[in-house]
Formats: structure tokens, sequence, C-alpha cells
């Protein structure tokens, strides 16, 4: 193979990073990487030019990873270490250098030695480097540069921004207000800023660690012996973990690699069933961190953030759940935790739990679910816990899941925290317990029951044998009990042993919270004792089922695990089923997420268990969990033989996406089924064959499991991606085959075959040829092959021809590239004909490469002999000439070949036409390009020119720009301005949100993301949306005088809250005029204002009034900055406000009320004089006189206000002092304007509501106060 080019293999923005050996030099890790990434992350573009990265490499790495300035300066140095012959320190020193960075700072420190530094300004580079290092510190570096507090505020207004955008709009406000700002200030405030932020960074570091110890030095394997903690190093065992790569699961050496992934920039799912020790798993990462392990995946980590999620119900601001579950003892407030971890280069974020997560369906838009979309800290490392997808996630996140306890992890734990010293027998007795209960070996990969079972089996001289999970279960349960009670000689053991045998009402309160839609899995402490009782939650407390728990809204009570809970609602669910029950009380209640609940009824009551199974065997796919709650009867089976019968008139299925679990259940079946002589139709063994395929006779599975011979059995289907079958594989599955006393019919379908492979007519075993079995392969392109078993050969059904239709390649995904390319190799070879070959965005710049076409994974697609069309799309596909030559010249290799498609915005250039292979010309091949706007043009093969189909118009429709994705952005505008040069009209240009404060710069729109967007000879309307437009008159005329440059516009649209200033009408260009151009505002409201173009004056279509309807929300899911700053314009604009709600941002105010301080948000909101009712609501937080009174007397100043209303947030009623003290006169003021104030005490879903008397300032019902004739309807 040729050598590479030095930017042959591109992956698509760096996604996917392999390290490469080739380093000439000192080697560059990923912390390097990392470290430089955090402090020039503003200057990643300069970097990457002056490291030779392409420019469409770096847009691709823009556009992957939008408005996240330091993930782009990541991933470009992450694909210049892949992709450079020498990635080495050097190289990039030399980098810095040529940019200018590490000269500026020697110049500086020379500057300083000789005094002449106050001649030397700041540059724009040394600007945006200086954003970039510690980008959260923004405020201290404005504080240090002596910035006004109020200019700070206003800068954390701006919505949707950056602390490196922040970190910038300090430093230009300084420039503007400190005349040629020497580079020695900056150098000194930052120095200063570098000594806070060690200081700050440190002691969050040491907090969370203390924090974290307290966690993990306390372990309880079993929660009822309260008495024996562990440390969790004493107690950890690793058990099985597997990556989802290209569609199929693959073994991980370790836990350690799941966070060793240097694919930083992705979420990381980590699934795991119940017990499968998913929490415990980040207690051994913050064990790691804490105690500094060496060589673990988070031992060079700063910052390691673990969160329960189960703790965060209504929680919105991540740094404000940082605050109260993890740093609650110190002293560090939320501002500094957010500084730190938007500064800091190496953080870590693992959520544990998002199946427990409150608000895991909630549309609120919580840091949480920003963090699990990755819309937030797309540059860290975020780790999820989870026992199923979140409905909403980051659909590129790499998934990965604990597959519980093998062999080799049990002998561990039973040595390593089980029987100590007590020596290898002690061993053997607990694995021979063990071996002694068959039905719990599979239940034992499970670890939380593993851990409890050896615990018992050791402790335990009666340990029994058991029949059943619901057996174990209930032994287990018991010796909960025995332990509690013999250590309550002393008391009530009587009662004690009531709350044993009756739990009803805990089994009930169990069961309704599993069977909601969304999962109740904790009650707050007033809850469970209003239900229980007291004393029969303190024993259950105690009993270590159920645990104690502080969270956001005050203290809760859950289970000690979720199988606890299922436990005690199979009780009820058995007490339903004996009765006249209703199958809707099972809606919610799904099998896939809860079936130990089912078995648990089941093996609880074999009364009720008949209706059960009969329930599942109607749900689709419910068969596995019928067999799975059959296995739990513990009496004789044979009036359950029916049941079997019914199983077996159906497909049993065995899956690669089954757990070993499910799929020893299934075979259980088997066995059941062949030992009572019923037949089974088909057995469908799909994507898990193992690599040797038999073994002993025996089908063997991935998961070591062996199907054994059924003599019931009477069709096998094999199907799914799995090893290849060579002969003697084949062989091994025929004399399977034969074993199977009824089997008819094997059949064979998947990926793996495509092409049959043949089989010695000798090998056959003769049986099979007597019994004429029949043996089939079905391809992926539904051909049929027939194993013909005397000569051994395989025979094509039917007439049809063999073929291979559209085969399609996207993205980046080597694994699934390799695959397919693998596939087409062999296809070409055998000469079956290849339909199409569809490339969609995977293609390489470089195009070909060495004859063949260059993915972006870094593969080759060699020309095909069998090959008849080829279609290549992609976004913004860029094909100069010497690419389409060469391309061109691929296609000539491929000797079928009939069409070449391609598909570009713009029209390709021409192509000399004696670069076109001749081949070309003679086979009268196709070569199309399709425009995006449904144009086509073809090749003359002869000229070389592209030719328009048809008579209709080259025209661009309505193009937009949103938001500040610089890379989105480049990309638009360079079509744009190639179609305006080309003459082809554009509809519309529409800009949303994404239009700088300056809105105009050199001639030009200026966008946030710092382009520029030129005038178009072509466009034809612009159309300028988005959140706070502020356009005064300058402005104005600016856009005015853009709009007279693009000479076929005619309209001009903006939108904005409150309508614009009149404009001079001498400032108006006299185009627009001749040409009778079109210029309308759009508010907020719905109104309509034309501008007359002769007086410059706007014009108010329809009779609709200027108003704020509806309500507008200020909470920490909103962007409070803009809603605050927009409620004010329109305030002093004389615009009524309807209503405002201000909902868990922990309002309050002084007493003179001159402003609501909006504490979680570090806002405030200025007296509104227009607002008519305003709406405080909080989460259960009881408020003191002083508050109270602060925020009437804001009422009081805001004097059009008619409504004060003080509500619950969440279920949680606000606690408001029984009387308001010192505040006469501001009482006097809001009846004089019959101001209503009420306050809603209730913590359900309707409300309550008492009101305050104006005179005596005390609370009253509503039945007093219409006794009092004061309530009006």
């Amino acid at each position: 193979m040729p050598h590479p080019s030095k930017f042959q293999r591109e992956d698509d923005g760096g996604q996917h990073i392999m390290s490469r050996a080739r380093n000439k030099g000192s080697a560059v890790s990923d912390d390097d990487l990392r470290d430089l990434s955090s402090k020039i992350a503003g200057l990643w573009r300069f970097l990457g030019r002056e490291l030779k990265i392409p420019q469409r490499a770096l847009d691709r790495i823009g556009s992957n990873n939008p408005g996240d300035v330091t993930a782009k300066c990541y991933q470009s140095l992450l694909y210049w270490r892949k992709n450079s012959a020498n990635p080495s320190k050097q190289v990039l020193k030399d980098a810095r250098r040529a940019m200018n960075i590490d000269t500026e700072e020697r110049s500086d420190s020379s500057s300083d030695r000789q005094g002449d530094h106050k001649v030397h300004p700041v540059t724009e580079r040394q600007r945006l480097a200086s954003s970039s290092e510690k980008a959260g510190m923004w405020r201290y570096l404005g504080k240090e540069l002596h910035i006004p507090k109020s200019v700070l505020d206003n800068i954390e207004m701006k919505p949707s921004r950056e602390a490196v955008n922040r970190c910038h709009d300090v430093l230009l406000q300084w420039e503007q207000t400190t005349s040629e700002p020497p580079r020695l200030v900056l150098k000194q405030a930052q120095k200063k800023v570098d000594e806070i932020y060690a200081g700050l960074e440190e002691k969050l570091a040491r907090a969370l660690k203390m924090t974290y110890k307290k966690q993990y030095d306390a372990i309880q394997p079993i929660p009822y012996i309260r008495d024996r903690l562990y440390r969790i190093d004493r107690i950890f065992v690793e058990g099985g973990v597997k990556v989802l790569v290209a569609g199929s699961w693959e073994r991980l050496t370790s836990y350690q690699d799941i966070l060793k992934d240097e694919r930083a920039t992705l979420l990381r799912v980590i699934e795991g069933d119940p017990g499968y020790g998913k929490s415990t798993l980040a207690l051994e990462f913050a064990y790691d961190w804490g105690e500094g392990v060496k060589g673990s995946s988070v031992e060079n980590v700063r910052i390691l953030i673990i969160l329960r999620l189960r703790q965060l119900g209504g929680v919105q601001s991540i740094y404000q759940a940082i605050k109260w579950f993890l740093l609650s003892e110190e002293n560090v407030n939320v501002s500094d935790i957010k500084a730190v971890i938007e500064s800091c280069h190496s953080v870590k974020i693992i959520l544990d739990g998002h199946d427990e997560y409150p608000d895991r369906d909630s549309e609120n838009q919580s840091d949480i679910r920003k963090l699990v979309m990755r819309e937030m800290f797309k540059n860290l490392n975020v780790s999820l816990t989870t026992r199923y997808l979140p409905k909403h996630y980051d659909q590129s996140a790499r998934r990965y899941k604990l597959t519980g306890f093998d062999d080799r992890a049990r002998d561990e734990y039973i040595r390593k925290a089980v029987v100590g010293d007590a020596g290898e027998q002690a061993v053997r007795r607990v694995k021979q317990k063990l071996n002694d209960n068959p039905i719990l070996s599979d239940l034992c990969d499970v670890p939380l029951i593993f851990v409890m079972f050896a615990h018992m089996a050791h402790e335990k001289k009666d340990f029994r044998k058991f029949k059943s999970v619901t057996e174990f279960f209930r032994y287990m349960i018991s010796c909960f009990h025995h332990h509690l009670l013999s250590k309550m000689r002393d008391t009530n053991v009587g009662q004690m042993r009531r709350f044993e045998n009756d739990h009803a009402s805990l089994d009930q309160m169990a069961f309704d919270g599993l069977s909601k839609e969304h999962q109740q899995l904790s009650w707050s402490e007033e809850e469970v004792r209003s239900q229980l009782g007291d004393d029969c939650c303190e024993y259950y407390v105690r009993l270590g089922i159920l645990i104690k728990e502080e969270v956001s809204a005050g203290v809760e009570i859950r289970f000690y695990h979720k199988l606890f809970c299922e436990w005690f609602a199979a009780h009820h669910l058995a007490r339903l089923l004996a009765g006249d029950w209703n199958p809707s009380v099972l809606e919610y209640v799904h099998p896939y997420d809860l079936q130990y609940l089912y078995r648990f009824a089941c093996g609880l009551s074999q009364d009720s268990s008949e209706r059960l199974i009969n329930y599942l065997q109607d749900l689709p796919g419910g068969d596995k969990f019928t067999i799975l709650c059959l296995l739990e009867q513990t009496g004789d089976l044979d009036k359950f033989v029916n049941v079997v019968s019914d199983l077996c008139k159906k497909t049993l299925e065995i899956s690669g996406d089954d757990n070993k679990l499910m799929q020893r259940s299934t075979l259980q079946l088997l066995e059941i089924a062949s030992s009572h002589g019923v037949p089974t139709v088909c057995l469908h063994v799909d994507a898990c064959l193992s690599e040797a395929v038999t073994a002993g006779g025996n089908i063997l599975l991935n998961s070591g499991l062996h199907v054994p011979p059924s003599s019931t059995l009477e069709t096998i289907e094999i199907t799914g991606k799995g090893p290849d079958i060579p002969e003697e594989k084949m062989i091994g599955l025929l004399a399977y085959a034969e074993k199977c006393e009824k089997l008819r019919k094997l059949t064979f379908e998947g990926k793996q075959l495509l092409i049959p492979v043949s089989v010695q007519a000798e090998t056959i075993p003769p049986s099979l040829k007597t019994r004429n079995i029949e043996v089939l392969l079905h391809s992926l392109e539904e051909l049929v092959y027939h194993l013909n078993l005397i000569e051994g050969k395989w025979v094509k059904h039917g007439t049809g021809t063999v073929r291979i239709r559209d085969v399609g390649l996207r993205g980046n995904n080597k694994d699934e590239h390799e695959w397919r390319v693998r596939e087409l190799t062999r296809a070409s070879a055998a000469g079956i004909p290849i339909s199409c070959l569809h490339l969609d965005r995977c293609v390489s710049e470089a195009v070909t490469a060495s004859g063949n076409i260059l993915l972006y994974s870094g593969l080759h697609v060699p020309p095909s002999s069998t090959l008849e069309k080829i279609e290549i799309t992609g976004k913004s596909l860029d094909i100069p000439e010497q690419k389409m030559t060469e391309l061109l010249a691929y296609a000539g290799e491929c000797e079928r070949l009939e069409k070449l498609t391609l598909q570009c915005l713009v029209p390709l250039s021409a192509i000399p036409a004696e670069q076109i292979p001749p081949s070309l010309k003679t086979r009268n091949i196709v070569v199309l390009l399709h425009s995006l706007e449904g144009l086509v043009y073809d090749l003359n093969l002869i000229e070389g020119k592209w030719v328009k189909h048809g008579t209709g118009t080259v025209r661009i429709g309505d193009v937009g720009l949103r938001g500040n994705n610089k890379d989105e952005h480049e990309w638009i505008v360079r079509e744009l301005t190639r179609a305006s040069a080309a003459g082809i009209p554009i509809s519309c240009l529409h800009l949303d949100g994404c239009v700088s404060e300056a809105v105009k710069a050199s001639g030009n729109i200026l966008l946030n993301s710092g382009l520029h967007v030129p005038p178009s000879s072509t466009l034809e309307k612009i159309k300028i949306t988005g959140k706070s437009l502020d356009m005064p008159e300058q402005k104005m005329i600016g856009l005015l005088a853009y709009a007279g440059e693009c000479e076929r516009l005619e309209k001009l649209t903006l939108q904005c809250l409150i309508p614009l200033s009149a404009i001079p009408a001498e400032q108006i260009p006299p185009s627009l005029k001749t040409r009778n151009i079109e210029v309308l505002l759009l508010s907020l409201e719905e109104l309509v204002y034309q501008l007359n173009l002769i007086q410059g004056k706007w014009v108010k279509h329809s009779s609709g009034t200027a108003q704020i309807g509806g309500y507008v929300e200020l909470n920490r899911g909103t962007e409070i900055g803009w809603r605050v700053r927009e409620l004010t314009r329109a305030s002093a604009a004389g615009i009524p406000i309807a209503r405002v709600d201000i909902g868990g941002c922990s309002t309050v105010a002084d007493q003179s009320g001159s402003s609501l301080a909006l504490r979680r948000s570090q806002l405030s909101l200025p007296i509104l004089s227009t607002l008519q009712k305003l709406r405080i609501r909080d989460i259960g937080r009881r408020m003191d006189n002083t508050e109270v009174v602060g925020i009437l007397s804001y009422t009081a100043r805001c004097t059009a206000v008619k409504e004060l209303v003080f509500a619950s947030f969440l279920g949680s009623p606000m606690q408001l002092p029984d009387r308001v003290q010192g505040a006469e006169s501001i009482l006097s003021t809001l009846k004089s304007r019959n101001v209503t104030v009420k306050w809603d005490i209730s913590s359900s879903s309707s409300c309550s509501w008492t009101y305050l008397d104006l005179l005596s300032g005390r609370w009253e019902t509503e039945d007093r106060r219409r006794r009092k004739g004061c309530l009006i309807s």
C-alpha cells in the first residue's frame, strides 16, 4: 500500500480517535490537549490553520460542536494528533510561536523590564486567549479590572452566551473605558484571578472528596446489618461491561475503560438491570478519585461531580444541586462552583440513576436535561447510569452495559468480602450452597442478589435449597426481620412481629408508586407516616428496607432498592388477582421494567398466577416473561402443561439482546417441553451464536450457555449478524440438527451469509437425507438457497437473479463501513451485480486516494466490476476540477457502471474534455448533478460542460441562519456568495436570533458568530427576527443602506417588542423609494407596522393595542436575563404587562421594595410600572416577615398591580408568617388601590386560598372573607 498522505484519513469532526505511535519527539497526551484547549479555546481556528488542518475539517468540527469553543479546540487537536505525521509537543510549541502567543508573552516580559509596557495595547489574539483561559472566572476578572457590577450584570443577561464569550465582552468593555489599555494591567489582573481560582478549585475538590469519603466508607452489603460497614474497595469486584459498537455489544477489559474512552465530547450511557451495581460503580469512581488510585481513569481529574438524580426533583440548576447535596456543609457558594466548573479543563460528571430521576420525563429545560441532550458542557466528560435509555438523550451517546457477575467475579467477592481469612474451605462451602440452588444460578449474576446470598450462605447454618426466586426472596426478608427482632428483646416484640406479617399498607404504597405512568419511587416522610403509621414506618426504617434521604424539598423515604419495592408491590398485586381484578391496573406496569413484580406475584400465589400468566401471554412480547413467571411455580407443573403447549406453538426466541437470565428461561422451557413431549414449533436464535458455533454436540451461545438438542423441536432459525460459518462449523450445525429427532427445517438468514458456504457431501449426516430435512439460506437480497443433501451444493430457488440492490454508507462508523466494503468486495469477486452504492456524508475531502474512493472513516472503496450506479450526497459537497477528474477516473474503472450522481448547491465548474476517461464516453455513462433546489445538470462528456435539464429556473428558496454557530454560518454565507456571483436568485434570507448588537459593519450585516453577510445582488427578501432585537435610529439607517445594496430586494421584515423610532426621511436610500421596497416590523404581540419611506414614520396596520398578554415566566428553567430586560423595556415604553410569574428562583426583596432579587440567577427585577399581576412561587420555603414586607413594598411601587399571589411550586406550599407586621403604610397603599393579596396554602393540585386583610395584616380564609363581604367573585 502506498504511504498515506499527511491528511489521508479523516474522521467526522474528530469524533473517532485512535492513538498513533508515529510520534517524533515527545508524545502528546489527552491531558495535554485538554489543558491547551482550555487555555486557548478562542484561538482554535488560528491554531488549526497553523497545524495545517484542512479548512473543511475545521468546518466539520465546528458544526459538530456548536457554541462550544473548548470542545472545538479539543476536537481539532485530536484530529491533528491522529492525522499528523509528527504529532509532538514541539510541533504544538512551534504552532503557538507562529501564532505569536508565546512571542507576545515574552514581549510582555521584556516590556515589563524595560518599563515601556504602557504603549503596548492588547491584541485581538491576546484578547481571545485571555477569554479562553479560566473563562468561568470572568466576573472575578471584571472586578479586578474595576468594571461596575451593573455592567457585569448586563453581560450575564445576554442569552445563550458561553463563559468565554462573556469573558471576551468583559475585555471589550474594559478597553472601551480605558485609553490604550496596557498589557501589564491585564496580566496583573489575570495573575490575581489565577490565584483566586487556584484557591477555589482546591477548596471545591477537597470538599467533594470529603463528601464522597463519607459515602464510600459506609457501604452496607446487607442493609439490616447496620453495625457492619465496609469501605468500597473491600467489597468492590469488577463485573462484566460491554460497549455497543456498530450495533453489536463487545466486551470491555475493565470498568476503567468507560471513562478512558478518548471521545470525551460524547455522552456515556451506562445501562444495567436492577441490582447490577450502577450506583456501586459510581462510588468506586468516587473512591478512585478521592484516594488518588494510581492508574485509574480519574487519577488526573481535577474535579469529579457525582450526583444521585433521585434527589434532584424540581432542581433546575446543576450548580445548586452540587451545593445542596455535595457541599451543604461547606462554605462554598453557587457562583464559585459555577466559576470553577466553567474554568477547569479537567472535569468529569457522573449522573447516577436517571431511571429514578423524578423529572426524567418532564419538558422543563433543567440543567440535567441539557446535560443528557449534550446542550451543556459539551467539552466535559458526562456519564449517565440508568436501567433503560432516557426518553430524551443525545443519540450519538456511547452506550455501555453492565452484565453482572460471572464465576470469576463471584469467587473474588466471596474471598474478598465474605470469608476473609477463613480460607478456601469456607469459599467452597459458599460455592457449594450456590451449586445446591441451581434456580438461583442466573439470579446470582445480579451482583446485589449474589452479595446478599453469599453473606447469608456464609453466616446462616440453616441455609436451605430454594426452588424459585420467590422462595429465596421470602427467606431473605425473613432474615431481615429475625436479625432485628433478635436485637429487640427488651421492647414490644409482639407488636414488631405484627409488622412482619401485616404489611398491606406498605404493599399498596409500593404498588401505587410502580403502577403510575411516571413511577414514584420515593415519598415524603409525612406521606409515609400517614399511610403506614409512625410505628410501622420506624420499624421498616430500622429494618433497612426503607431508607430516609435528604432531597431538595426536605426528607423523603424510599426503598433500599427497587427490587424490594417490587417484592412488596407483588403482595398487593397477588391480592388483587385473587379478587375481581381489572387488568387496567397494570396499564403502566411494563414487564420489561418490572419483571420481578410479575415473578414474585406468581410465586406468592399459585391460585392467582394463572390469571397473570394469561394476561402476559396476551401482551406483545410477553412470552418471555410468561416463561419466567411459570418457573416461579414450585408445585406440580402438570396443570401448566397447557400453558407450555401454548407457548411452544409460537416461535421461541433466544436473542443477543437478552440477558443470560432471559436466555436460560427459554432453554428451560425447551427442556420442559422436551421432557413432557410437547411439540415445539420453532426456535429462533438471533445474533447470539458464539464464534465456535457448536460445542459438545450443543449450539453454543456467546453468553456461554449451551442449547441442547430437543426431541420435540421442529424448526431452527439462525439469523442476525454473527460469526462466519465456514464448512467445518456448518457440519457441526448439521450434526446438531441430526440429534433433534423431530426437526424438519434448518434456516439461516444473516449478514454473514451473503454467499452460500459449500459442504462436502460425505460429511452430511445420513439421517438428515433419509428424513429429508430442509436446509435453507436466505440472503440479504431476499434470494433463497436450498442445500442439496446428496451433493452438498446450494441450489437457488425460483428464477430470480442473484443481485445486491442499493447499499448505503453514511457517516464515519468504521465498523459498519468495514463490513459493507468487505461484502461489496466479495460480491464483486463473485460476479454478483450491485444495483447502486449510495455514499451519504461519508466521502473524505480528498475524495479519492490510490484509485479508490476515500471515506471519512479512513477506509477505501475500491472500484467494483459489478457496480451499476454511484450516488454521492451530503451537505456542502465541494468537488473542484482535480477531484472531479479523479472521481471520473474511478468511475471508468467500474466496468459495469451506468450512472454517477452528485449533489451540490451550485453547479460545479467545467471539466477539460481531455481529462475525461475515454471509456466513459464509449460506454455513454450518465454523470448527473442534483442541486439542493431540485435542479438537475448533466455532464456533457464530449465538451466537459454541465447542461441543465428541463425548463426550470435555477433558484434557491428560503435560507435560514440561526444562533451563533460560526461554522454553520460560514458554510451558508459562502454558498450564498457563490449563488449571488452565479446570478442565482435567492428567495429569502431569514436571520433568526443571530444578528449582532452592532447589526452592521463595513457595509455588511454582522452576526453574533463574528461573520459578515455581504449584500447580495440576487436576494429578494430579508427577514430578521429574534429575542430583544435592539434597533435604534443609527442601526436602522445602516440596515436600510444594506437593503439598498441588494439590487433585487423587494421586502425587509423585522421583529421587535416595541415599535422602532422614526427615521429621518433624508437618511432613507432613494433606491428603496424608487423600487418601492416594503419595510415591515412585526411586534411580538402580532401587531404589524410598515415604514413610510417618504416620511420615515412607522404606520401601524389594524387596530390592535400594544401589550404583553398572557404571562411571562421567570424561573430556573427560563432565560431570565433576556426576559427581565424585555419587561424593563416594555414598562419604560408604557406597554401593559398582564402577569409575571416568578417560580423557584428564591425571590427576595429588601424593606424598601426597590427591586425583587432573583437569588439563584444573581439578577433582580426592577419596578415595573405597567405590571398588572404578580405571582410568587417557591418550593415549600418559609418566608420571614421582612421578606414578605419587602415583596409587598415592591408590589406597592408597581403602581398598576391589582393582584399579588403567593403560590405553591411543585406541589409544596410556601410558608408565610401568620401576620404581616411593620407595614401599615404599605398595606394602606395597597388597600387604596384595591389590590388583592392571596396565598395558596394547599399541597395538592386544587388551590386553597387565604387572603391578606389589608387593615389588620392577618391572613383570612375564604369563608371568613366571604362572611365579611370582602370576597369578590
